[in-house]
C-alpha cells in the first residue's frame, strides 16, 4: 500500500492539500531539501524546515530519511546525469577530461556543500556512508562506461576495465576538492588524465 503525508504535532496540517504519494512526494520532500540547501547552507539545514517548503508533515520525512545527510545524498543522487548524456567525442583523453570537469563543476554547487558537510557524518553514520559511497560510485562507473567505448577503440586495456581502475580519477577529483576547498581547476584535472589514468589503461606495445 503506498504510503502518505504525515503530520506531526505542532505542525501545521495540510490535510486539505491534495495528497501526494510515493514518488510524487518524495520528489516534492527532495527538490525542497536542494532549496532549502541553496538559501541557508548545509549547517543551518532544517529536516523541519524541508516539511514545510514540501507542504508535507515531519513524519513523511523521517520515515524515509533519518539524517539531513541521508536525505540530501539521495536528493543529489536524483540530479546525476543519465548514462546517455556520457561525452563521446571518439577521443578517449578528451572524453575523460569532460567527464572530470562535469565532475569539478558539479562540486561548485550544492553536491560541493553537502560533500564537504557529510565527510564527518559519515564516519558514524553506515547509512550515509551508504550513500555517499553510491553517490561517488556513481562517477566511477561513468568513467568505466568511457573506458569500454575506448577500449572498443583499441584505446585502451582489456585489464584496466576494472571498477578499481575506473574510481582513480573521480576519487583524486574529490579528495582534492576536499582538500582545497575548492574545485580542482582545469589544468589539475588534465593532469590527472595524462599523468595517472592514461598511463593507468594504455594498452601493451603491439
Amino acid at each position: 500500500m503506498a504510503e502518505t503525508e504525515g503530520t506531526s504535532h505542532g505542525q501545521a496540517s495540510y490535510r486539505h492539500a491534495p495528497r501526494r504519494r510515493g514518488a510524487v512526494l518524495e520528489r516534492a520532500i527532495c527538490e525542497a531539501a536542494l532549496a532549502e540547501l541553496a538559501e541557508v547552507g548545509y549547517l543551518n539545514f532544517s529536516l523541519e524546515r524541508v516539511a514545510h517548503r514540501a507542504r508535507t508533515g515531519n513524519a513523511s520525512i523521517y520515515r524515509r530519511w533519518h539524517s539531513r545527510a541521508q536525505l540530501l545524498l539521495d536528493a543529489l543522487s536524483r540530479t546525476l546525469p543519465e548514462a546517455a548524456d556520457l561525452p563521446d567525442t571518439g577521443q578517449l583523453r578528451q572524453d575523460l577530461l569532460e567527464l572530470l570537469r562535469r565532475l569539478a563543476a558539479r562540486q561548485a554547487g550544492p553536491a560541493g556543500e553537502v560533500m564537504r558537510g557529510v565527510l564527518i557524518e559519515s564516519a558514524a553514520d553506515k547509512y550515509v556512508r551508504a550513500a555517499r559511497g553510491q553517490l561517488t560510485g556513481f562517477w566511477a562507473e561513468q568513467v568505466l562506461e568511457v573506458l569500454r567505448r575506448g577500449a572498443g577503440r583499441g584505446e585502451v586495456s582489456p585489464d584496466a576495465l576494472d571498477p578499481v581502475v575506473a574510481g582513480v580519477a573521480p576519487a583524486m577529483v574529490i579528495q582534492g576538492f576536499l582538500v582545497a576547498g575548492t574545485p580542482l581547476a582545469d589544468e589539475a584535472l588534465a593532469a590527472i588524465v595524462d599523468r595517472v589514468l592514461l598511463r593507468l589503461i594504455a594498452p601493451p606495445p603491439a
